[in-house]
């Protein structure tokens, strides 16, 4: 059989997916001063739930409320009251509607956390971001306590998940979350039983893993996003990747998902680094540069020495490129993430024929032409483009949560500015909820 977009899919725990598109895990921001769900959590996920993809992932849900990505995160941390509880459920209802898979992603944030959450962020080790602006305070190394402490909130997390409706999880193991740095030797320098070798470095992840796929149960979809490189120099490697997604394919994952780079090597959308040492940069492979989906030919890798289905994140515009990948046999998923911000009934549009490929804004949004545009040898100029295209997919999330739509003409610099603004607002907010 010839397998497209339209096929389902079946995996290892028994649940089904009805087609080969996910909505990929993007950041919200919608979460109130106390980090719970709100109305725009629903109003948002039933516009992309009836926009067609056979499953959601939600943006990042953190297990702890002091180590957040960013201020308006949902955290689920702790006993949850009946409130709370009722905005999960209502957030998990509306995003299963039209037969829909609603996953919640679940992570915690480590030494990525802004400064305006926590400027005592933690990590691995005292090994801080190497990034321009000071946006990241200096991290602590975490104590072997508050590393078993992070397996018993991921377990919790996941449980409250299944209890209020969401049909799956996906564990944050990619991007520079503290997961993922854990997995890093560029970040871990520990010497004990959590740092050092691969094995040592990959131990909580697959305690994780393990703890998380206890509190749900086996029919319940348990999913890992993972790097198949940090594309750093002393990160984690492509080789690492393959060793750990043999682990994790040994571990009853149900999905695996594969990206690549961090906040210093912001590969998952496309962009350079953004480091203070460009030196330390590894590029990716010019047969994936070529290519539509950014981290295709690292999925056929691991596609080698693993049976889990895989689902590949990151550039997929075309209807043709994704059967194509499809019929690979390289991968078994396709994450869209940036088109659905501003086109969320693209799935079904993709799936009856009436549009062949999405929107590619992140191509021509800069703040303006040459040494103005995204790869200025300005390192501020750089990163106002890198920062500001962000928070323009950020913002037409926003709009639609709000119950708008996306506002294709906003500019880059206006976006920059508004998102800046915007979290500036939920920080202290936060603040005030934390006094």
């Amino acid at each position: 059989m010839t397998i497209t977009i339209e096929e389902s899919l079946r995996l290892p725990c028994g649940a089904e997916l009805k087609n080969r598109l996910a909505k990929a895990a993007m950041t919200e921001g919608l979460g109130d001063a106390q980090n719970h769900a709100t109305e725009r959590h629903v109003r948002l996920y039933r516009r992309w739930a009836e926009g067609g993809a056979g499953m959601l992932l939600t943006g990042n849900v953190q297990v702890d409320r002091r180590y957040m990505e960013r201020p308006g995160n949902v955290a689920i941390d702790g006993q949850q009251s009946n409130e709370a509880i009722a905005a999960l459920r209502a957030f998990a209802q509306a995003g299963t509607v039209n037969n829909t898979h609603l996953w919640m992603q679940i992570s915690h944030a480590g030494r990525q956390t802004p400064a305006s959450v926590n400027p005592h962020p933690v990590g691995p080790s005292a090994t801080p971001l190497n990034m321009p602006g000071g946006q990241f305070g200096a991290p602590r190394a975490m104590t072997g306590e508050e590393i078993d402490d992070v397996i018993t909130r991921f377990a919790h997390t996941a449980k409250v998940a299944r209890d209020t409706g969401f049909t799956g999880v996906q564990i944050h193991a990619a991007h520079g979350y503290l997961l993922s740095e854990f997995l890093s030797p560029d970040v871990n320098a520990r010497t004990d039983e959590w740092g050092g070798s691969l094995e040592n470095r990959a131990r909580l992840l697959l305690a994780v893993v393990r703890a998380v796929r206890a509190a749900v149960g086996p029919d319940f979809p348990v999913a890992v996003k993972l790097n198949s490189a940090d594309f750093q120099r002393g990160g984690f490697t492509h080789e690492d990747s393959l060793k750990v997604a043999s682990w994790l394919n040994d571990a009853s994952v149900d999905l695996l998902e594969v990206s690549g780079g961090t906040y210093e090597q912001p590969r998952m959308i496309g962009a350079d680094d953004m480091t203070l040492t460009p030196e330390k940069s590894e590029t990716r492979r010019e047969s994936t540069v070529a290519r539509e989906a950014y981290f295709l030919d690292y999925a056929r890798d691991i596609r080698e020495v693993t049976t889990m289905p895989l689902m590949v994140t990151g550039g997929f515009r075309t209807r043709a490129g994704m059967d194509v990948a499809l019929q690979s046999g390289e991968m078994d998923m396709v994450g869209i993430g940036r088109p659905l911000c501003v086109e969320p009934d693209l799935p079904n549009r993709l799936l009856t024929g009436t549009a062949t490929e999405g929107p590619a804004f992140e191509k021509t949004l800069r703040l303006g032409p040459g040494p103005l545009g995204p790869n200025s040898p300005l390192k501020l100029i750089k990163a106002l483009n890198g920062w500001g295209q962000q928070g323009w997919f950020c913002l037409q999330i926003l709009r639609m949560g709000d119950g708008l739509d996306p506002d294709t003409k906003l500019g880059v610099f206006k976006a920059f500015r508004d998102y800046q603004k915007n979290e500036s607002r939920t920080a202290a907010a936060l603040e005030r909820s934390a006094a």
